[in-house]
């Protein structure tokens, strides 16, 4: 069994949602259903790169992550692409063996099994702004497999009116699910209608807008990562 994987690396931060500033190994696969406009990591979502993925199992995938780690338990991050598209459940199991924990980060259009296994569910619904159309029962399913084993969340990118009032909607479906929001990366959007494209300064908008409409639900976050790394790949 072969595993698509654009990149494993760290560890470095967690650089959104719940587990913000947790050092963490990344790993990144290869592939997605969907294809968002405003989408920060084509290299492991556009099939132009496929040539780039790795085809790996299990054991080699392990072996890389104990290597960045240097053997020390901490937390393992599988992002895309959409790692749901793969069989993750082997590598889940070496490493909560040795004491690893596992979060995945996911739009939730396919669901597996093995998001029980996970400590950490991150449900990512993608807004208007991104041009797809989110499947609600699909959306549903993974909830249904991850049960109540792993923290589930959802994070919603907002990018602009449309989007902010999207969230709203979306947290009404499912008001027992930790809400955060983020601004979205304007070095991939940089027309978007927000007043300026500095990080900074949409985190602004955004604060500006919940505390305005005296909406207390969600958790307002940035992404660090872009702060501190702008772009950069593998960090």
């Amino acid at each position: 069994m072969k595993l698509r994987i654009a990149e494993i690396f760290g560890p470095t931060i967690q650089g959104e949602g719940t587990l913000i500033g947790e050092p963490t190994v990344f790993v990144r696969t290869g592939g997605c259903d969907y294809r968002c406009s405003w989408c920060d990591s084509l290299h492991a979502v556009d099939s132009e790169f496929r040539n780039e993925w790795i085809a790996m199992s299990p054991d080699q995938i392990w072996d890389k992550i104990r290597d960045l780690s240097g053997g020390v338990p901490l937390t393992v991050s599988l992002s895309g692409g959409n790692p749901a598209i793969q069989p993750f459940a082997p590598v889940i199991a070496r490493g909560k063996a040795e004491g690893y924990r596992f979060a995945c980060e996911t739009q939730g259009s396919i669901s597996k099994p093995w998001f029980a296994d996970l400590d950490t569910l991150v449900l990512s619904p993608k807004p208007p702004s991104s041009q797809q159309v989110v499947d609600w029962d699909a959306f549903n399913t993974c909830l249904e497999h991850a049960g109540s084993a792993p923290e589930t969340i959802m994070k919603i990118v907002i990018f602009d009116d449309k989007d902010y009032e999207w969230a709203k909607t979306a947290s009404a479906r499912y008001p027992h699910l930790p809400l955060y929001l983020q601004p979205g990366n304007p070095d991939v959007d940089p027309d978007t209608p927000i007043e300026t494209q500095d990080s900074l300064d949409r985190m602004l908008w955004l604060v500006d807008k919940v505390t305005q409409d005296r909406w207390f639900t969600p958790r307002i976050l940035p992404q660090l990562h872009v702060l501190l790394w702008g772009n950069k790949r593998g960090v």
